[in-house]
């Protein structure tokens, strides 16, 4: 992996580590039980993203 592609692929985990941060902010604070469930899925769906990405650097 070149230099740009292993900045490319930090900057990548960093956003997506952001996302899964305020998602659980989101859900810690809501009270409508569907945009709970609707920032959940928003959760797993960026962690799973995280990951793929972590993959790639292993």
């Amino acid at each position: 992996m070149t230099g740009k592609e292993l900045n490319y692929v930090e900057d990548a985990l960093g956003h997506e580590k952001y996302f899964k941060t305020k998602c659980n902010e989101a859900i810690n604070q809501l009270t409508d039980p569907e945009l709970k469930t609707l920032v959940q899925q928003m959760l797993t769906k960026h962690e799973k993203i995280y990951s793929n990405f972590y993959g790639l650097l292993g």
